[in-house]
């Protein structure tokens, strides 16, 4: 059984190239991504989407819509 390598886009080849040394990494906001180089020129990728633990981008969007709930002015006298 062969294996498919993660396809992203290449800046350097300008098209999109197969990853390899792929790593799933898990961006500041939360969401997965996957870093890797790209197989040709060896420049590095990433490929937002498809990785990471879902669990704490739901825990910040929670703690987002909470906050957006209690937004106060402050009155001028």
């Amino acid at each position: 059984m062969k294996v498919m390598a993660t396809q992203a886009y290449c800046v350097k080849c300008k098209t999109k190239r197969d990853m390899k040394n792929e790593k799933q990494v898990t961006m500041k906001n939360g969401r997965g991504a996957i870093s890797g180089t790209c197989s040709v020129c060896g420049t590095k990728m990433f490929k937002i989407g498809g990785a990471g633990d879902k669990s704490k981008a739901k825990v910040a969007v929670k703690q987002a819509t909470k906050s957006k709930g209690k937004k106060t002015t402050k009155k001028k006298k």
